[in-house]
Order: structure tokens, then C-alpha cells, then sequence
């Protein structure tokens, strides 16, 4: 009963702690925040203090003087500086709870779900540190799968792949569990960084990661298929054999191109996970097909490759971009239900 009072005067809440993108969905509200998993520091007093957070701190990246460090706290879906992680979250946080509370707020984050203990530790220790009341951890894929209305707690299987910034999630799923995940560290950041390697190679420009994510959202694609219209981008960087800055037309097929081999891993990857699928989830994938979800499933053309690769029906889910957020908010909406699904990291 004490319990069921409080959390009227708390804004539990449910954090996607991305690499690239940072959502948080509060009870009641549904998704109020959604910045960039960004943190400025200035040096102070031979101390490092925080600046911006999120989209201020977005911009600054490469454009900071020598006391400024413009930074990503987390790599690959985990935590790589947990000072500034535990900073942001405690940032995002307050942005969120405006009122004040009679208790601490319940969070609920998402981990990826090839992340060791180590790391499920350090996010956790992170949302606790920042002011949670009672931290619970959910794995990605399951979120996902929530989030894009796939009947997980039913007795038949659904596949999921959720294509995020630092990790991509492949499950299939069943009576609200994961019968078989496999989880790689190839997101939207690798496609970033193979655009820079594509044309550092094949034009001698160094471009920095702002540019490249501007490319692979403007005329980024999978594959180019015959219907597609020639597109270009005009970029501009340092030109590595003069050392001054230059500006080239890049096209959709270079692009597409550069992209082949993340594409390819990610295939395999989904392949892998299907040869584990048991034959009664597998009969019930070939009638329901894949969903795809994240920032990176947004990728043009990508449902058309996976389905080309599997032969099974595919389909990017609605909102593919913020699912995890939705389905990590439908879970603190209805805890009854989905209870099993939530766990702690010891």
C-alpha cells in the first residue's frame, strides 16, 4: 500500500541508454527526452566539471578549444566513462523530474544483451548513483520486440533485429522470454566509421563523424536497387595530400558501397540466429517474418537485402527508432505483466 503511494509522487521512468541517442519515457508521460548520449567536461581548477549535455554537447564535437572535451560516455552500447555517463544520466534525469519528489524515482534501463556482468554493473551502478530509487535492468531485444508489438508473452516465435548505435540485438522470442540472442557490436557508429575509411581511401579526405552520419542519413542505403535515382552529397574536409581543406560530390552507390561489409556482418549475424531457431519458433517465423527496429534499421533499403539473404518477409517496425524506449515504457506501465522480464545485476 506505502508503496503504491509513493509512486504517485514519483516519475518512475524508463532509460534507453543508447551510444548514440539517450530516451527516457516516464510513466503516465511517455517519452519526454531525447538527446544525444553526448557530454561536454571543462577543466577547472585542475578538475574536470561538466559543460553540455546532449544536443549543445553534440555540437561541440571536434570543435573544442584545449579545457573542453566533447565526449561519448558509452562505446559499443556500455559504458566507457562512467564519470561522465553517470553525469549525463543524472542530467537527463533532472531534466525529466521537474517536480519534487516525496521519493526517489524507479528506473528501468536497457542493457544489450552480449554485455558481461561487469558492464550490466557499471550501468546500473551509474542510474543508482545518479539518483534512482530502485534500478532494474532489461535486455534489449526483449524491449525492442515490446516496443514494436510483437506477442512476446505468447506461445509462438518472433524474430527481432534491433540495429542501435554501438551493438546490433538478434533474438527470437517466446512466452516472454529469449530462446536464442546473438548480439554483435556493429551498429550505426561502424557505418560511420566505414563511410570515413571509404573515402579516406578512395579520395584522399579526412571527414570527421558529424559529416559521416549527415552522408549515411541523407543517401545512405543497403544496397542500390535498379529503381533508385543517382543521388550525391557534396562534403567538405582535409584534403590528405595537400593538407588544406577540399570539397568532393560523393554518390549513393559509393556509399552503398563503403556500407557492404557492416550490412554483410549483420546478415550473418541474423542468419547464425535463425540456424539456432527451434523448428516449431522457425515454422512460426516463416509466417510472421522479421521485424527490424533502430536508429540503424533505418537504413534505406535494408528490409529489401535481409529479405533477399532469408527468403522470409520483413518489415521495418513503426517508430522503429525510439521501440526500445516505448517497450522498456510499456514494461513500468504495466509491471504485472511484464515483472519477468526486468532483473538486477548482483
Amino acid at each position: 500500500m506505502l508503496t503504491k503511494l509513493l509512486s504517485r509522487f514519483t516519475s518512475d521512468m524508463a532509460i534507453d541508454l543508447g551510444t548514440a541517442n539517450t530516451v527516457v519515457y516516464v510513466r503516465g508521460k511517455g517519452i519526454v527526452l531525447n538527446e544525444p548520449s553526448v557530454i561536454a567536461m571543462i577543466k577547472e581548477g585542475g578538475m574536470l566539471k561538466p559543460y553540455a549535455f546532449g544536443q549543445e554537447a553534440k555540437l561541440m564535437l571536434g570543435r573544442t578549444p584545449y579545457d573542453i572535451d566533447a565526449t561519448r560516455p558509452l562505446k559499443d552500447g556500455v559504458i566507457a566513462d562512467f564519470k561522465g555517463a553517470e553525469e549525463m544520466i543524472k542530467y537527463f534525469i533532472k531534466s525529466v523530474n521537474h517536480r519534487r519528489s516525496l521519493n526517489k524515482p524507479m528506473i528501468i534501463v536497457c542493457v544489450p544483451y552480449g554485455s558481461t556482468p561487469v558492464e550490466r554493473r557499471a550501468i546500473q551502478q551509474a542510474a543508482e548513483g545518479a539518483g534512482a530509487r530502485e534500478v532494474f535492468l532489461i535486455e534489449e531485444p526483449m524491449a525492442a520486440a515490446i516496443g514494436a508489438g510483437l506477442p512476446v508473452t505468447e506461445p509462438t516465435g518472433s524474430m527481432i533485429i534491433d540495429i542501435g548505435g554501438g551493438t546490433t540485438e538478434i533474438a527470437i522470442l517466446s512466452l516472454g522470454g529469449i530462446v536464442h540472442s546473438k548480439s554483435i557490436r556493429i551498429g550505426g557508429d561502424k557505418m560511420d566509421e566505414a563511410i570515413i575509411s571509404y573515402i579516406r581511401r578512395h579520395h584522399n579526405l579526412l571527414i570527421g563523424e558529424v559529416t559521416a552520419e549527415r552522408i549515411k542519413k541523407e543517401i545512405g542505403s543497403a544496397c542500390v536497387l535498379p529503381s533508385d535515382q543517382d543521388q550525391s552529397i557534396s562534403i567538405k574536409g582535409r584534403d590528405l595530400m595537400r593538407g588544406i581543406p577540399t570539397e568532393i560530390l560523393l554518390s549513393n552507390h559509393a556509399v552503398s558501397e563503403s556500407l557492404n561489409e557492416i550490412v554483410q556482418q549483420i546478415i550473418q549475424a541474423a542468419i547464425m540466429t535463425l540456424e539456432s531457431a527451434p523448428p516449431e519458433l522457425a515454422s512460426d517465423i516463416v509466417d510472421k517474418g522479421i521485424a527490424i527496429t533502430g536508429g540503424g534499421g533505418l537504413l534505406r533499403n535494408l528490409d529489401h537485402i535481409v529479405n533477399s539473404c532469408t527468403g522470409l518477409p520483413v518489415c521495418i517496425a513503426d517508430n522503429a527508432l525510439h521501440c526500445v524506449a516505448l517497450g522498456s515504457g510499456a514494461v513500468i506501465e504495466d509491471l504485472s505483466k511484464f515483472k519477468h522480464v526486468l532483473f538486477k545485476q548482483d
